[in-house]
């Protein structure tokens, strides 16, 4: 292994980052933790062949993406979704704000199914992840021009699909409503 990378401290510092990029690219959210795990599996096994040619978050979100687009895969092959947790119970919410907060990050997590692989990648490193265009560019292999182009794309294409979900939202809550 490289002696500029300590496999803990990968883990410790990039772990949040790799479940964040593998649930905002689609991965089944109760295969969250197996694929963090096969992420770090693939990540420790070909750390040493690392070259370094982009930074280490964007070498890691090649594997995330590959990992996500397999799960993703194979839960459409699937019939069923087992699951070890109950769904959750109807109660009411003790925190609007939370609520809240929590539906509309479900819908932004919808609105991405609604992109293609590179519009979603674009949108999810730069929007969500926060890294700088460059970056992206590289882990894309595409021109900085074609990314911002992608980006813009996609902004516009969940804009309109969060509007459409607010309005069908609407729409439902004055219908049930007037029952």
């Amino acid at each position: 292994m490289s002696a500029a990378f300590d496999p803990a401290q990968v883990i410790r510092e990039h772990a949040g980052f790799v479940w964040r990029v593998l649930r905002h690219l689609g991965a089944p959210e109760e295969q969250l933790d197996d694929l963090c795990q096969e992420v770090f599996l693939v990540v420790l096994q070909k750390l040493p062949t690392f070259e370094g040619r982009s930074s280490l978050r964007t070498w890691m979100y090649g594997i995330c993406r590959n990992i996500a687009q397999r799960a993703r895969d194979e839960r459409k092959k699937q019939r069923e979704v087992p699951t070890l947790a109950m769904p959750e119970s109807g109660q009411p919410a003790t925190q609007d704000r939370e609520l809240w907060l929590k539906q509309a990050y479900a819908h932004l997590i919808s609105a991405l199914d609604s992109l293609d692989h590179e519009q979603r990648t674009v949108f999810v490193l730069f929007e969500i992840e926060e890294l700088p265009m460059e970056e992206i560019a590289l882990a894309q292999d595409a021109a900085i021009t074609t990314c911002y182009s992608r980006l813009q794309i996609a902004r516009s294409k969940i804009e309109a699909e969060l509007r459409r979900r607010q309005q069908r939202s609407a729409f439902q809550l004055i219908r049930g409503g007037a029952r």
